[in-house]
């Protein structure tokens, strides 16, 4: 039977009767399974004996790969090296192949074989592979202005059929243009795999607009389904360019500069990479200073205020600033210690020397008063005089002097008195000015005594009080004395004794009066008695006793009053 068949074959593949169907394509993912039908409906088909499956060849010599009975229901693979072990046939015909390789693009035909005729039905395989993400590589660091540069090479590889590669900036595509975008396209095929790499250099003219621009390539290629695309990442590119332009900027801690601050110039140029080093021109200086892009100034003077300048090294496109150094200076004559006599005059000036205009304010203890003329000093104008002014949108910029005076004089004592409300003693009470603060003492004359003080009492500035309180027993002089390094005053008071000692005194005088009086009045009456004795009675004797006796009653009278 088999023998019979394989005659059977080998006669219808000799014979020329042969019925064929239009030619089908089956399209197929690279590495994926491929599944090519026969064609036909079998059961149209009457008698069918086996089914063959052959491909051909590119010298048209068919090679036969797989073989079905109709009849025994049981299948067989030729051994064909590029096929072993990747073959199925199905029970409808249907021929699989594992894992498609770009080979495996061929005509395949499946043979039908009846016991009449045989059927051909031929299919076109196409494989399609996508390629791998595009790549730019041999990216450079940077690109410059005015010249052609190397964006990088573009990349696609293991792609099948052939692909193409466009690139783009900021996503439009980019044309070559003589003198501007150049692209250079090369492909290659891997023997082994049939596998396509393409490889697409670009080179670019950039301008100042190219920074940030984001460079990218596409690679379309073909899949079953039609036309894809694929796209690289995106690069951005460090644009060089020269420098167009400088600029030159003052660093300073605070917005205004004052005398004694210390700053810091920058220049700047806006090319890109920034120039490096610089010539600077402080004010008044035709030669540069070569310095790196900050040059720094310490402690800056006035004098120092005017315009700087930079430049490049080559000395083109000179930048100027101009620099203004805030000063304040304060003079107060006379200054510090001053000591004046009282009644004396003392010119007083506070002049404010500065970059702007100021005004000065005067303080005495703290207080805020009109600028101060001494014209006739008193001790009232001693105290701790300050002249202040300040330049306040400069940072606080304030000085401040201080003139302390001292008003000095002589001393000057002033005495009163009063009877205390118990009528026996007496308040005397003193008044001293000077400056240095004068001593006091105080003593009664006479006895040269030092009388005690109170405690003293300020009055106004450099006068003084005290009270002394005495009981005098008699009529006495109070001297006082006041003394400091300038001079000496004395003063007296006449204190009369208090009235309960002159009472007293006056009991006392009547007291011995009335003795006195008694007295006198003893005697009288004794010489009476002893002139009327006997022995002297006659005329004349009478009568000039009786005159007498007249005169001493008169007498008598007059004592008792």
């Amino acid at each position: 039977m088999a023998a019979s068949t394989l005659l059977t074959v080998c006669v219808l593949c000799a014979a020329t009767l042969r019925t064929g169907f239009g030619l089908h394509t089956v399209s197929s993912i690279y590495g994926e399974t491929i599944d090519i039908p026969c064609g036909p409906s079998q059961e149209k088909l009457h008698g069918l004996l086996f089914g063959k499956w052959k491909y051909e060849q590119p010298d048209g010599i068919a090679v036969f790969v797989a073989t079905r009975s109709a009849v025994k229901n049981r299948t067989s693979f030729d051994d064909v090296a590029e096929y072993n072990g990747r073959l199925d046939l199905s029970e409808n015909y249907t021929l699989s192949i594992s894992n498609a390789r770009i080979t495996d693009e061929k005509r395949f035909v499946c043979m039908l074989i009846t016991e009449e005729n045989v059927f051909e039905v031929p299919t076109l395989v196409k494989v399609f592979k996508p390629p791998s993400k595009p790549e730019i590589i041999n990216q450079p660091t940077f690109m410059e202005t005015g010249k052609l540069n190397i964006v990088g090479d573009c990349v696609a590889k293991d792609s099948y059929p052939d692909t193409n590669i466009t690139w783009y900036r900021n996503g439009r595509a980019l044309l070559p243009v003589d003198g501007v975008v150049s692209i250079e396209s090369s492909k290659e095929r891997n023997s082994t795999s049939g596998l396509h790499n393409i490889r697409s250099s670009l080179q670019y003219l950039s301008t100042k607009n190219d920074i940030d621009a984001e460079f990218s390539c596409a690679v379309s290629y073909y899949m079953p389904n039609g036309l894809a695309v694929m796209e690289s990442d995106p690069v951005v590119f460090d644009i060089y360019y020269p420098t167009e332009k400088v600029t030159i900027h003052v660093q300073s801690p605070k917005k205004t500069i004052k005398e004694g601050d210390n700053i810091t110039l920058k220049c700047i140029g806006n090319g890109n990479p920034p120039p490096q080093e610089f010539l600077f021109y402080l004010p008044g200086q035709e030669e540069g200073i070569r310095s790196s892009s900050a040059y720094f100034i310490s402690d800056i003077k006035r004098n120092a205020t005017g315009d700087y300048k930079c430049s490049l090294l080559n000395k083109v496109m000179i930048a100027s600033t101009m620099v203004t150094v805030h000063y304040l200076d304060l003079s107060l004559t006379p200054s510090g210690d001053i000591t004046k006599q009282i009644g004396e005059s003392l010119p007083v000036s506070c002049i404010p020397s500065a970059s702007k205009n100021v005004s000065v304010t005067w303080m005495k203890n703290q207080k805020i008063l009109t600028q101060p003329t001494f014209t006739n000093l008193q001790y009232r104008d001693s105290g701790v005089y300050e002249c202040e002014t300040s330049l306040l949108e400069v940072d606080g910029l304030r000085r401040k002097k201080t003139l302390r005076l001292t008003v000095e004089g002589k001393p000057r004592i002033k005495l009163s008195k009063k009877t205390n409300a118990d009528g026996k003693s007496k308040t005397i009470v003193y008044e001293v000015d000077g400056v240095p603060k004068p001593n006091v003492q105080c003593v009664s004359l006479g006895n040269g005594v030092y009388l005690n003080m109170t405690e003293e009492t300020t009055l106004s500035n450099g006068k003084y009080s005290a009270k002394i309180i005495i009981s005098p027993e008699e009529n006495v002089t109070i001297i006082c004395s006041a003394e400091n390094r300038l001079g000496k005053e004395s003063h007296s008071l006449n204190i009369s004794a208090s009235e309960s000692n002159d009472h007293a005194k006056l009991i006392v005088g009547i007291v011995v009066g009335l003795l006195l009086a008694a007295l006198v009045a003893g005697l009288a009456y004794w010489i009476y008695i002893k002139r009327s004795s006997p022995a002297s009675k006659h005329v004349g004797k009478e009568l000039g006793n009786t005159e007498e006796n007249k005169k001493l009653e008169e007498n008598n009278h007059k004592s008792e009053a």
